[in-house]
């Protein structure tokens, strides 16, 4: 018996992420061609999905079957026995015998053919044990020393970082936090946004063939819930008539408020499905620029506005945190700033391993400055858009608060409440998305989506 097609790929996404900080769901997108078969792909996202988001509880679960530390396996024997563990303690319908043997043949396949006995005798133990539970996960807590302290249980039974939890405990309290982990466990909606209003129906017919069971989205009238299928192999995706894309960042592109002829900047714009919707709302007569740091970044923009049929966007290579040499100021601009990204755990859950808590102090600076050089392109009366998709208060309202320091006068935070009333469901009120401060904010255990963060900005007058 061979290695299924499903195990191969998520085993080399999962390799991938490890050894090259990579994005599973941009890697996991390339390998589910249109040649892939629905079933493979829905479980190769499955498996490589589920052992990014258990992996902190997997290594333990390792580590009770080993006599060294988890740590010290080579990295692909490491990722075969995630993948095993995985599938015995979290996966019913998948036989014991076929995740062992095929884990045992992908360390054999990653030429690691010496640790081949290893695997299948820890294996074989982790299968014997999760079939004498009743309820394996419900067992985890047990299994736990009762002297380790509150963040390091609940991060391991979680599976996230002890410095992460010890953050939101501190600034969510217990309750909050618990929720909060919990949402990140699960399987986040896919969320799907119509980048071409024309291909509406080309788009829906296009997503059913691809086996896709389509719903109302969970807060936007125009967002649709994507349940089964492979949406990367439809027609629809492929040519860029519609795109994945979370409820609350398809939002943040609403708040900017773009108007027919408008000039607007999108200060980090790619990946570019932003940009798409703000140059659609601008129109023929109106002209966006779609800036960004890197250049490949900026030539992958050009090709999906090409593909897309987008001709008023003007991709630029540019280093937004420098003092930007524009001509003209811009009537809306986004600046949807790199973050730690802690509000899309469940999206992306190989962030909760490669980010560390340095990083948000050392990205409040960088965000600080695009912030600043932002406000300074905004026209008169313009309208400026700060977002993230972190949790953080040093990413998101101190920002703010930073950036805006002696210039309020000249600017001030405005509550999007009438660009909100436009794109939500009649059943979702607005004020469930605004928090106390006028600030737009979703949080993945409340509204099941990923975490955002908004702050709407006007200029009020010339600088005198």
């Amino acid at each position: 018996m061979g290695i299924s097609q499903a195990r191969t790929i998520a085993f080399d996404v999962l390799r991938r992420v490890e050894t090259q900080n990579a994005y599973a769901d941009e890697v996991l997108r390339a390998e589910l061609g249109p040649t892939i078969r629905t079933e493979d792909a829905g479980l190769a996202t499955e498996l490589t999905m589920g052992v990014l988001r258990w992996q902190r509880l997997l290594d333990f679960l390792t580590g009770r079957y080993l006599t060294k530390v988890a740590k010290t396996l080579d990295v692909e024997v490491r990722i075969a026995l995630r993948l095993g563990i995985y599938q015995l303690w979290f996966l019913e319908r998948v036989p014991a015998h076929a995740a062992v043997h095929e884990s045992v043949e992908l360390v054999k396949r990653a030429r690691k053919r010496s640790a081949a006995p290893l695997v299948n005798a820890v294996l074989r133990k982790a299968a014997k044990e999760a079939s004498h539970l009743a309820q394996p996960r419900g067992a985890l807590a047990s299994l736990l020393p009762k002297e380790l302290p509150l963040a390091e249980q609940m991060g391991i039974l979680h599976s996230h970082p002890t410095w992460l939890v010890e953050r939101w405990l501190r600034n969510f309290g217990e309750e909050r936090t618990r929720k909060l982990l919990e949402a990140n466990d699960g399987v986040p909606a896919v969320s799907c946004t119509l980048l071409d209003s024309r291909r509406r129906e080309d788009v829906l017919t296009s997503l059913q063939k691809a086996g896709c069971v389509i719903a109302p989205g969970l807060l936007l009238r125009d967002a649709w819930t994507l349940h089964g299928g492979n949406p990367a192999a439809s027609e629809a995706m492929q040519k860029g008539w519609a795109a994945i894309q979370d409820e609350a960042s398809q939002a943040v592109a609403h708040l900017v408020a773009v108007e027919e002829g408008n000039t607007v900047l999108d200060l980090c714009a790619a990946p570019g499905g932003k940009t798409i919707l703000l140059a659609r709302a601008a129109g023929s007569k109106g002209r966006v620029i779609a800036a960004d740091l890197h250049a490949h970044r900026v030539r992958a923009m050009a090709e999906r506005f090409e593909a897309a049929g987008i001709r008023n966007v003007e991709p630029v290579t540019i280093d937004g945190a420098q003092p930007l040499a524009f001509e003209r100021r811009f009537d809306r601009i986004l600046v949807d700033a790199p973050c730690s990204g802690t509000g899309t755990l469940a999206r992306h859950p190989e962030i909760r391993w490669q980010l560390r808590g340095e990083d948000v102090t050392d990205l409040h600076a960088r965000q600080v400055r695009l912030l600043s050089n932002g406000l300074a392109n905004l026209a008169p009366r313009g309208r400026l858009i700060y977002s993230t998709c972190s949790l953080e208060p040093e990413e998101n309202e101190l920002v703010v608060q930073e950036a805006l320091g002696g210039l309020q006068g000249e600017f001030r935070v405005v509550t999007p409440r009438s660009a909100l009333q436009r794109i939500l469901r009649e059943d979702i009120a607005h004020e469930s998305l605004i928090d106390a401060d006028g600030f737009f904010r979703t949080c993945p255990s409340v509204h099941g989506t990923d975490g955002f963060f908004a702050a709407a900005i006007e200029r009020t007058a010339e600088k005198i």
